[in-house]
């Protein structure tokens, strides 16, 4: 029986991946090309410890920008639309070409270069999602400069954070982003208070004028600009700057990936790996051509999956990309994502399966997305991706019946799964699988089917494996740690910025540097499909049963009328640990036992009356997330872990990376009023 063209790919990338690979950077353009496609060496650190490390086109030298921009406008394709600006937030939209792409570059990287900063510079993005942030993140790589994109309202002393852990020579603003209906969120006293916390001090920040909320011109610090007005001095004296290429090994950015603890940590991007496995990806996981195709991926230049595909992956396929500023509800309202796929004829879209439960909960019957449908309107939809948490298996379900009948032939939904460490999806089901051995062929071929709940097979260049807490590995079918084997696709991570040993200590010493730590637990069943179940901190140890809270929270979700769950660990005197869920649902359960004998009931069929829950808490917005739409079970474990001891005033600690920091303080409420009455009363006695 032949291979589906997927498998094929993934067996000669594991037959000979340097060739694999070699292949892959074959398809883009080197200022220096590259005569080795990986080398292995040994890395000794600071501290004594030595280990493996590799490097992805190590003498070869490149110009992201010039890729991802430049050379597309030197072939002919200057008129074609690069970036599709989107903002119901502000009334506008905007189309800017290829051309008038590179031309905004080129003078922002020239007035940059004359501010100071040069090869080799960090400069701090912290914008909202405006044309002139893609702008400059393309200007710093341009200068060959390294840019370091933070979240556009991210706390002033998180920036600061950012601003000495970089040492940043700039910083790239805007005077404020637009909150959806909450309206101008200023960025003056976050970018001013974290300038004064910071130990280092920037030399210069560029503030981008709206006129939502004005930056005040009368009260200007040293080293404060205005964009625009450096800009159009620049353009005026005629001031430009070439693409500078830079080592493959060298960095384009750091990004910055923050825990409940400590300081964030840079995970590094190199120049090379990064552009080859991108330029792939794009193509192959989310079926991206080239020009006349049209991506929309629905985050934030924040999170990496802003860097990975509404940048980088789009404009070096030479394609469009939607850059979207608003929410997928109150914006105004459920159809914003879908009037975006008609109005633009998106051909791929990519999102969080929480956007996806804001807009079923705004719209449960779906009929702003059937009305689109029902007129063509979505007809170029060949698939949606989701990506930033697991999804459950009632949401891929529904939406993959709404797309296979309203768009394209044989659409789908398509999760998958990654990382800000990895940098592109580790696992996924192929779009165009043929790009991988032949970099024109652009045939549709019929997609593996999906199986809702599993995060689709490995994508070339990552090797998954399956391990138990000691590193051996687990029979198929079983969970244990979802670990990665060495060497990582050219789009990972080989270390931290400035920090060697933190990466020992974070990804390699747990398993002995034999494999990467990703800190997820799953499994692998005999099909060879990822299951991505919780992180492995998520998972609930009761009575000696490894139990996955992505899991239970797959079971429950069938109750018809539970629209969220969130399920972690309770102290258990007899099981030292038990399930406890925190559930949204419509309407609010009149029998509460009812209702959790019930849930019992399905989990006792979908994994074993091992599972039971100890209890539940039913109330809408009392589950916290990150921006990315990560469900934050850690403060939820703390909160019950407080209440158990009778500690209501101990805080739960939370990272910058939240949401809605007001959503702490609402749970917080929620679970002492639980535990001061009713069932949950009768619970903290037995506890």
């Amino acid at each position: 029986m032949a291979l589906h063209k997927q498998d094929e790919a993934y067996a000669a990338f594991e037959k000979d991946p340097e060739s694999f690979w070699k292949y892959q950077a074959e398809q883009l353009v080197w200022h220096k090309k590259p005569q080795t496609t990986y080398k292995k060496f040994t890395k000794k650190l600071p501290n004594g410890i030595e280990h493996d490390t590799w490097q992805w086109y190590p003498d070869g030298e490149i110009s992201t920008s010039y890729n991802a921009v430049t050379r597309h406008v030197e072939a002919g394709h200057g008129d074609n639309i690069a970036i599709k600006w989107d903002s119901p937030v502000t009334g506008s939209k905007q189309n800017i070409t290829y051309k008038q792409l590179e031309e905004d570059i080129s003078i922002l990287a020239g007035a940059l270069r004359e501010e100071g900063v040069r090869k080799g510079d960090v400069v701090i993005i912290y914008m909202p999602m405006i044309p002139a942030a893609l702008v400059g993140m393309l200007a710093v790589a341009r200068l060959g400069a390294i840019h370091a994109v933070v979240f556009g309202g991210f706390s002033a002393s998180s920036l600061a954070q950012r601003i000495d852990d970089s040492r940043a020579k700039a910083i790239l603003t805007a005077s404020c982003g637009i909150e959806g209906a909450k309206g101008p969120l200023p960025y003056k006293p976050m970018v001013r208070g974290a300038v004064e916390q910071a130990k280092h001090k920037p030399l210069k920040v560029f503030i981008w004028q709206r006129d939502e909320s004005r930056w005040n011109d009368t009260d200007r610090l040293a080293g404060e600009r205005t964009w625009q007005r450096v800009v159009k001095g620049a353009r005026d004296r005629g001031v430009r700057a070439e693409n500078v290429p830079v080592k493959s090994n060298e960095p384009l950015y750091i990004i910055y990936t923050s825990g409940t603890t400590g300081s964030p940590k840079g995970v590094v991007r190199e120049a090379g790996g990064h552009a080859v496995g991108l330029n792939f990806t794009v193509r192959y996981v989310f079926g991206i051509r080239g020009p006349g195709d049209t991506l929309f991926t629905a985050s934030d230049i924040g999170w990496v999956v802003g860097h990975s595909y509404i940048v980088y992956g789009p404009l070096l396929a030479g394609a469009s990309t939607i850059l979207f500023e608003g929410k997928p509800v109150g914006t105004p309202n459920a159809d914003t994502f879908w009037r975006i796929l008609d109005e633009h004829k998106v051909n791929t879209m990519f999102t969080a399966p929480t956007a996806l439960r804001a807009i079923r909960k705004d719209d449960p019957q779906n009929k702003f997305f059937k009305a689109r449908g029902e007129k063509g309107g979505l007809k170029n939809l060949r698939a949606l991706f989701l990506a930033g948490e697991r999804s459950e298996p009632a949401i891929v379900t529904m939406y993959n019946e709404l797309i296979q009948k309203h768009c394209a032939p044989n659409a789908t939904v398509i999760d998958n799964w990654w990382s800000s460490e990895s940098g592109s999806p580790m696992t996924s089901l192929a779009l165009l699988p043929g790009v991988a051995l032949n970099f024109n062929d652009h045939k549709f071929y019929t997609p593996l089917p999906i199986k809702p709940g599993s995060a689709g097979k490995p994508v070339p260049g990552f090797t998954i494996r399956i391990v138990s807490d000691d590193g051996a590995p687990v029979p198929q079918g079983e969970m244990g740690n979802i670990v990665l084997g060495i060497p990582l696709s050219p789009t990972g991570l080989t270390t931290l910025w400035q920090d060697a040993p933190r990466f020992h200590k974070s990804y390699l010493a747990r398993f002995d540097a034999k494999y990467i730590d990703t800190g997820d637990a799953g499994l692998i069943d005999a099909s060879g499909f990822v299951h991505i179940m919780s992180r492995a901190d998520d998972v609930i140890n009761v009575a000696a049963h490894r139990l996955s809270t992505g899991q239970i929270e797959q079971a429950i979700s069938t109750h018809p009328s539970i629209t969220e769950a969130a399920v972690v660990s309770i102290p258990d005197p007899l099981k030292g640990h038990a399930p406890f869920a925190f559930i949204a649902i419509a309407p609010p359960p009149s029998d509460p036992a009812a209702l959790l004998a019930d849930l019992n009931a399905r989990l006792r069929h979908a994994i074993g009356p091992i599972a039971s829950l100890a209890g539940f808490i039913a109330k809408p917005g009392i589950i916290p997330k990150t921006r990315s739409g990560k469900t934050l079970r850690r403060c939820l474990k703390e909160m019950l872990e407080h209440a158990v001891a009778g500690e209501w005033e101990k805080e739960v600690v939370y990272p910058a990376t939240i949401e809605d920091p007001s959503v702490v303080g609402k749970a917080k409420e929620a679970v002492r009023e639980y535990f001061e009455m009713g069932e949950g009363k009768r619970l903290k006695a037995k506890l």
